[in-house]
């Protein structure tokens, strides 16, 4: 079936992001076609000023629209503790939980070389940078517990080593899901979780 060139350069905008495959972006496409023009209009407004009006703040790497953002300017914010965490969703999970109230690093990714990320694509020794010149008591590791995540959480380890740096260094206990059954759970999920009992 021949669809109109700008249903087909949408359809295949929609298919470049994440996670939307074919089918996908032709629903949503075609979703679109139905709904009113006024929400298109602001549709199309907040996709324009997405990058505009948001920036990179300069000391932890969050993403928000003032430099630096509303975590790094709040004063009650403990900032003798960094807590490292992959991507912006991560700072967000992390503070929805509403236990941590020191400080953030995002480093915008994972050590990933199959994938060609190294050290120099993440903001590692931007953190590294933080960590020499600032006075941080501990640095908590929320990374991924992946290849990669862990990875990441050791070659940050090594290069606070190569500073000297003698504070705490702490990783996010891991283990068995609210709810989850003992023999449901694999043998890593248990070896952390034994090793991370209170």
């Amino acid at each position: 079936m021949l669809l109109p060139k700008s249903i087909t350069n949408l359809i295949e905008s929609f298919e470049r992001l994440p996670g939307i495959g074919p089918k996908t972006a032709q629903r949503l496409v075609f979703y679109l076609l139905h709904v009113p023009q006024h929400e298109l209009d602001d549709f199309a407004g907040n996709l324009k000023i997405l990058k505009t009006s948001t920036k990179l703040c300069s000391q932890c790497k969050n993403i928000d629209e003032t430099d630096p953002c509303r975590i790094c300017a709040d004063a009650n914010r403990n900032k003798k503790v960094i807590c490292v965490v992959e991507q912006p969703l991560d700072l967000i999970a992390l503070e929805n939980t509403r236990k941590y109230h020191g400080a953030y690093h995002v480093l915008h990714g994972a050590i990933a070389p199959l994938n060609n990320i190294g050290p120099d694509e993440i903001y590692i020794n931007d953190l590294i940078n933080r960590v020499q010149n600032g006075d941080v008591e501990e640095v908590i590791f929320a990374t991924n517990p992946t290849l990669e995540g862990e990875a990441t959480a050791m070659y940050i380890e090594k290069e606070l080593e190569k500073i000297g740096y003698n504070g705490k260094r702490t990783r996010l206990a891991r283990g068995l899901p609210t709810g989850g059954d003992l023999e449901y759970a694999d043998e890593l999920t248990l070896s952390n979780a034994l090793e991370g009992r209170k």
